[in-house]
């Protein structure tokens, strides 16, 4: 669909982000009759497009993660969810007709809709330390099933200690001849299963409660700096080819501030039905304030944010059930 084409139309709801969270509320929106938009990110990715294997996702023994983007996608195309990409740079308050809307705005286009759900997700947090941003793209990195190849016999760190550092580090086991994984703590805090089958992988070693404080290298990585952390005056050098930095996520939220209800860390706040401080704006995924982030509850976000979307648009157009 030509931009043009998109520009005649006021939509029912524009959903911003193209994970599990804004694909199901795609979904759900279309099939529900809404006239929807998917706005998916220009300069960035869903997190679970760059994941190797999902395999806790209810009723799927095991599945790329880009593939069952992939899948979710086709199936919101099929219910009729139009898509385009673009980084969203605002979104304002319009008054459309005798109610009121919202204008999204990305860099080149502007798209007036009744509705918003934002499911935008959240980026890698980086460590901060000297020598991370000079040697990103050149030994460090926060995607293993991207950069995985290029470590074939060689030796790299792992930065975290949950879920996704963990499982990051087993698939860089495929490749690598020895990683080690980096822990602030004498424990990883992921998933049982997960602890277990990097304990029992003879490719993985620990260093225990250290930090990063340095990364080491000239033009590409060398080494890293440890720093313990129950001994600050302990430090050590250990080689590596590569680095891989999985110690948490950053909201991609900037552009909604003074828009909703944000918390301390960025996180935006939404009820139980998903919806923001602001009328008319819902919210879901992993750029909401939650326990639990991952695909099933993202999906769970989803649909919940497009049902209750779809109740608002139609009160709004006099048509709600009564």
């Amino acid at each position: 669909m030509s931009r043009e084409e998109i520009r005649e139309n006021v939509f029912d709801v524009v959903i911003i982000g193209g994970g599990p969270a804004g694909l199901t509320a795609g979904l759900y929106a279309a099939r529900a009759d809404l006239r929807t938009l998917c706005i998916e990110g220009g300069s960035t990715v869903s997190q679970i497009s760059v994941t190797d294997l999902v395999e806790n996702y209810p009723g799927i023994e095991a599945i790329g993660g880009f593939d069952l983007v992939d899948r979710m996608r086709s199936q919101a195309v099929r219910f009729g969810a139009r898509f385009t990409s673009g980084d969203v740079v605002s979104v304002e308050k319009e008054r459309i007709g005798d109610v009121d809307g919202w204008s999204v705005k990305t860099a080149g286009d502007n798209f007036t809709t009744l509705a918003v759900i934002a499911a935008t997700g959240a980026n890698w947090r980086k460590l901060g330390v000297v020598g991370e941003e000079a040697f990103i793209g050149k030994g460090v990195s926060f995607c293993a099933t991207c950069d995985g190849p290029f470590y074939r016999d060689r030796e790299v760190v792992v930065v975290g200690g949950g879920d996704t550092a963990v499982q990051e580090a087993l698939y860089l086991t495929r490749f690598a001849k020895k990683v080690t994984i980096v822990h602030r703590r004498d424990r990883l805090r992921a998933t049982s299963v997960l602890r277990e089958q990097a304990s029992k992988n003879e490719k993985i070693e620990f260093a225990w409660n250290a930090v990063v404080s340095e990364i080491l290298g000239e033009q590409s990585v060398k080494g890293v700096r440890l720093q313990n952390t129950r001994n600050p005056g302990d430090v050590k050098e250990i080689r590596a080819d590569g680095i891989f930095i999985f110690v948490g996520l950053v909201p991609n939220t900037g552009f909604l501030e003074g828009v909703v209800k944000l918390d301390p860390q960025g996180y935006i706040v939404t009820d139980d039905h998903m919806q923001t401080s602001a009328k008319g704006v819902f919210a879901c995924g992993d750029c909401t304030r939650k326990l639990l982030r991952q695909v099933v509850t993202a999906c769970g976000d989803g649909a919940t944010a497009a049902v209750a979307a779809q109740h608002y648009v139609e009160e709004l157009k006099g048509i709600a059930y009564k």
